[in-house]
Parts: C-alpha cells; sequence; structure tokens
C-alpha cells in the first residue's frame, strides 16, 4: 500500500468516525468530571461527617462496660457498626472496621472479629497495618485454626520492619509453628527476634522459646 494511499485510508477512518470518536471523547470527559464531583461533593462531606462520629464511640471503645455501645450505639451517637456501613468508603469506615475487629476479639467473638478485620484495607501505617493483619492472626490462632493463623502473623510481622511489631508477631508466628509440629520453621522466627531485633521485649525471653524447639528437631 502506497503512503498516499495509507495516509487517504487513515484520514478517511477519522472522517467517517468523526462523530463516534467525538462521543467517546465526550463521554472520558463526562466520567471524569462525574468522578471530580463525586470525591467533592459527596465523599469528602460524608468522610467529615464520618469523622465527627466517630469520637464517641472511641470513647466508649475505651471502657470494657461500655464496648457494646462503642459497636452498636447509645441511641443518641452511633456506634462503629453503622460508621462502617452508612460512610462506607471513607477513612473512619476503615478504622471503624479495624475496631470492631478488636472489640469483637475482646468479646472472644472470633468469626465477627475475622469478617470486621478483613473489610480494613492498609493505610500504609507501619504500626496500623501489621497490628490489623496480627489481630486476625490472633482471631484463627483463638479458633484453634494454626495454619491460618501462621498465614495472617507472617504478614503482620513482613507488613513493616519496626520493633514493636515485627518481633511480636514473630514471635506469635513462632508460637503457632509450634503448634503445627514445625519446629524448624518455628526457630526461624525465633532466631529472628534474637538476631533482628536484640533490644525488643521479646528478645530478652526468647531464649526459652528457642532452646525448646532446637531440642524438638
Amino acid at each position: 500500500m502506497s503512503t498516499s494511499k495509507a495516509t487517504e485510508k487513515k484520514g478517511s477512518f477519522f472522517q467517517d468516525n468523526q462523530k463516534s470518536i467525538s462521543f467517546i471523547i465526550g463521554g472520558i470527559i463526562v466520567l471524569i468530571l462525574l468522578y471530580i464531583g463525586y470525591q467533592k461533593l459527596y465523599l469528602e462531606p460524608r468522610a467529615a461527617k464520618a469523622s465527627d462520629a466517630m469520637y464517641k464511640a472511641e470513647e466508649y471503645a475505651l471502657i470494657d462496660s461500655l464496648q457494646k455501645k462503642a459497636i452498636e450505639s447509645d441511641g443518641s451517637f452511633i456506634g462503629f457498626k453503622q460508621i462502617a456501613d452508612e460512610y462506607s468508603n471513607t477513612p473512619s469506615a476503615n478504622i471503624a472496621n479495624a475496631y470492631l475487629g478488636g472489640l469483637y476479639l475482646r468479646q472472644q467473638n472470633f468469626q465477627e472479629a475475622i469478617v470486621y478485620l478483613k473489610k480494613y484495607s492498609d493505610t500504609g501505617s507501619e504500626i496500623l497495618d501489621p497490628l490489623v493483619a496480627g489481630l486476625i492472626g490472633d482471631a484463627y490462632s483463638e479458633s484453634q485454626d494454626y495454619n491460618n493463623a501462621a498465614s495472617y502473623y507472617k504478614k503482620a510481622a513482613d507488613k513493616a520492619t519496626n520493633s514493636y511489631t515485627t518481633p511480636l508477631f514473630l514471635k506469635k508466628l513462632g508460637l503457632v509453628y509450634e503448634q503445627l509440629n514445625e519446629f524448624k520453621k518455628a526457630e526461624e522466627a525465633y532466631a529472628k527476634i534474637k538476631t533482628d531485633f536484640p533490644e525488643s521485649a521479646e528478645a530478652s525471653t526468647i531464649d526459652g522459646p528457642l532452646g525448646r524447639v532446637q531440642a524438638k528437631q
């Protein structure tokens, strides 16, 4: 095909389809404007309302006798469950899911804890993100589902490297590996605490568990 014919064909295509292409471009612009409007006029006001609603539930969450009100509401202020449902897609709803999971875990309602903790989306926090993953591990561990517990403790230990959450979940990982009779993996978890986090609280007591699993191999 000659260059002139190719150019003619290309020009002909755009001429023949100019109207439909304009509709497509116009549609894209409309979608972009709708998205911006959704963010500005819907999500941001909802996020502000959700944030305002959080403070009373957070106060109740700190008091054992009022934790049911933190979850369900007290009649005047809404609880975490309603915040999570009504203000979905907001940061407050995301944090409400974490609160709900933690509160259900304290009540030994492990399945509900898992449901809400799994609704939490990582925020990039080096503390909160691993803590939520670790709480899911706790819920599985308490349910004696040690394979899933190990999976989530490993995720929690790997999400961030710091002297607080990493050794904490490495130790829990080692403990569930012991339950699974995977003593070599348990040794690796305990040894990592000793070598990489020697100043952590877990390192000060890790020689006992480390010696225990080494003796079982």
